[in-house]
This record gives structure tokens, sequence and C-alpha cells, in this order.
């Protein structure tokens, strides 16, 4: 009886270990993405086409780092150790945006130490599986418990980002990214365990991983929701990317809007995440995919009609429930469809998601130089559409 509620005791720690950690990985992620589009404008005093230029390479690179390490992870890594390497690169990172002022090293020093940051996320959740699985744990509220903590962040993360940087500069605003990732490494070093992986499956590393390659090329239901999931994300971070620039220098509103803006969309996606987790045996992940694409498609139309700050504010509710189950329940279908290789299936959708910031930051550095920020809005609509007719390729899992 004392063994067993040791054992008890145990996953109590483990288990809030992986939500802190991931709360605090997020808020430092958090703390810097919303507002580097007005720190590369006004900091840098980059032009527009240089900001896109400069998401664009960043997310190349993170896809390169990322799924490098996913596929050493796979291997042989022990993820543990890889997310605390990660928290470190994501540390030499915010040192580098905090003191440093010139384009070129921005983008060749800070963007390879973000490279090698961003497959933090992405391990902690293919790590979380792991031990949900080993423990007996169900993996989908396991997952959207964890899931919300990300959102948690990004709750607290956007405004005070803008707050930091409004008030205190920009240099404030990275170490304090930094103390976070430090403060994440300490939690990940103490609680987080080290999964164990079985003789079987780490002999069968090489064919799961060839599994997994072959799956992306033959595999219909892989490849259509990879695409999805690209032209979803997409759309997402036009939105991200543009949002702040529309709202000052075209809507002419509160220079803090932005922020409230994100922060509320996160709040509400924190329900919305384990209400989609509680729902998934009774509806099927397919049919929420629909359900929150078709929400986006909603948020989209309200940004291209409405101006107002109340308006923007409320649509955040759509916006919450399309990103809410997108991020909560698409990467467990990618997961779903790779079981065997976890940390590629989890690098799938974060990669995805990369891919999109690619896209994304190019059509937004163009078309808001060319045609306006208003037109970012139509074209983010266009991706829900096409991302809505690729969903319907993609086969139901259980």
């Amino acid at each position: 009886m004392f063994y067993d509620s040791a054992f008890r005791q145990k996953k109590i720690i483990i288990f809030t270990a992986f939500l802190i950690s991931t709360f605090i990985t997020g808020i430092a992620g958090a703390l810097q993405s919303p507002t580097l589009s007005r720190f590369l404008s006004d900091e840098i005093k980059a032009a527009p086409i240089l900001v896109g230029t400069f998401y664009s390479i960043n997310a190349i690179a993170s896809i390169i780092g990322s799924f490098l390490l996913a596929k050493y992870s796979d291997q042989k890594g022990q993820r543990r150790y890889i997310v605390i390497f990660c928290c470190c690169m994501g540390i030499f990172n915010s040192i580098t945006f905090a003191f440093t002022r010139y384009y070129f090293i921005l983008i060749t020093v800070g963007v390879f130490f973000a490279a090698l940051a961003s497959a933090a996320m992405p391990q902690i959740f293919a790590l979380a599986r792991e031990y949900a699985i080993k423990t007996g744990r169900n993996v989908v509220a396991f997952n959207s418990l964890i899931r919300a903590q990300l959102s948690l962040a990004w709750v607290i993360g956007p405004p005070l980002s803008f707050a930091l940087a409004i008030n205190y500069g920009f240099t404030t605003m990275y170490l304090s990214a930094t103390a976070m990732y430090l403060l994440a490494i300490i939690v990940i070093m103490l609680f987080l365990p080290s999964v164990e992986r079985n003789p079987a499956p780490q002999y069968a590393a090489t064919p799961a991983l060839g599994d997994a390659n072959e799956a992306l090329i033959k595999n219909s239901s892989v490849v259509f929701l990879f695409l999805a999931t690209v032209c979803m994300w997409t759309a997402n971070m036009m939105y991200m990317i543009d949002m702040p620039l529309y709202v000052d220098k075209v809507l002419h509103l509160s220079s803090s809007l932005p922020g409230k803006m994100m922060g509320l969309a996160a709040g509400i996606e924190i329900p919305v995440m384990l209400i989609a987790g509680y729902l998934v045996p009774f509806i099927g992940k397919r049919n929420l995919i629909f359900f929150a694409v078709i929400c986006g498609l909603l948020f989209y139309i309200g940004l291209i009609i409405f101006d107002n700050q109340f308006a923007l504010l409320g649509l955040q509710i759509f916006n919450a429930l399309f990103i809410g189950v997108v991020a909560n329940i698409g990467i467990i279908y990618f997961q779903d469809l790779l079981p065997h290789s976890v940390g590629i299936a989890s690098t799938l959708f974060t990669n995805a998601v990369t891919c999109s910031v690619i896209i994304g930051g190019l059509i937004q550095g163009i078309i808001s130089d060319l045609y306006g920020h208003h037109a970012i809005y139509w074209i983010g609509l266009g991706m829900l559409i096409v991302s809505l007719v690729l969903c319907t390729q993609v086969k139901a899992v259980k």
C-alpha cells in the first residue's frame, strides 16, 4: 500500500512537471513571437519584404533542425536531454536578439539558435505520449491537458510581450524569455522522466522510420493531412505576422490591442482544447477538424468585414475554436497515423506549422507591400477553403 501511494505521488509530480515545463517553455516562445514583426520593422528598420524573408528563412532552418533532432530522438536519443539542449539553444537565441540590432547577424546566428530551439515543444509532446502509454494514461486526455498549458502561456505571453517591449524595450523582453528557458531547464532536469524504450522497438527503429518515410509518400491520408495543416496554419501565421502591423498602421487602434487579442484567443483555447479532447471518442478527430476549419472560415470573413476593436475581440471566439481544436487534435492525428514513429509524427505536425511560416512570411511580406494589409485576410480565407477540401481526403482514425 505504501508503494502504491508513493507511486501515485511520483506520477502526480511527473504530471505536474510536464504541465509546468510546457507552460514555461510556452511562455518563452509567447514572449518572442508576437512582437517579432514589430521588432524587425521598428527596431531593426527592416523593409516589409525583409520581415517576410526573415520569417521564411527562420522557418526553413526550424524544419531542418527539428526534423534532424526528431529522427535522432526516435532512433536512439533520450528526449529529456534533447529538450534540455533545445532550451539551451533558446537561451542563446534570446540573448542574441536582446543585444544585437544587425539584421544579418539575426538572420544567421539568431536563426541558427532558433532552429535548434524550435524542437523543444514537439519533443515534450513526444515524451508525454511515450510516458502516457507506458503508465497506462489516456493519451488524448493527457495530451489535451498538456497542450492547454501552451495555450495558457499564450494567454499571458502576448500581452506581457507587448507590455515589456513598449514600456521597457525589446532587450528586457528578450532577457525575460531567457529567464523562462533557464527555469524550464531546471524543472526538466529535476522532474521530467527519461522514458526507456524496450529492446524490440529499439531494434525496429530503422524499419519504423522507413515505414514513416514510406507513409509520407504512399499514405494519402498523411500527405493530405500535412497539406491541410500547412494551409490552416498559413492562414493563421499570416494573421499572426500581419495583425500587429494592420491594427497599428491601417486601423490606427490601440498599440496594446494585438496583445489583448492574442491573449483572449489563447484563454478561450484552453477550455476548447479540454472539451475537444473529451469529445474525440464521441465525434471523432476528423469531424472535429472539419468543425475547426469552418470556425476559421467565419473568423477570416469577420476580419474582412469588421474593423473596430470590439468586433476584433469578439471574433477571437471563432479564432480560439479554430486553433484550439487544430492545435490539440492535429498533433494526435499525426501520431495515430504514424504510431511507431512518435517523434517524427509530432515533428510532422510542427513542421507543417513551420512550412506555413515560410509561405505565410513570403505572402505577408510581398502582398502587404504591393496590395496592402487588408488583402492578407482574403488570402487567409482562400487557404482555409483549400484546407477544408483537403481534409475530406483524410481517413478517420479511432
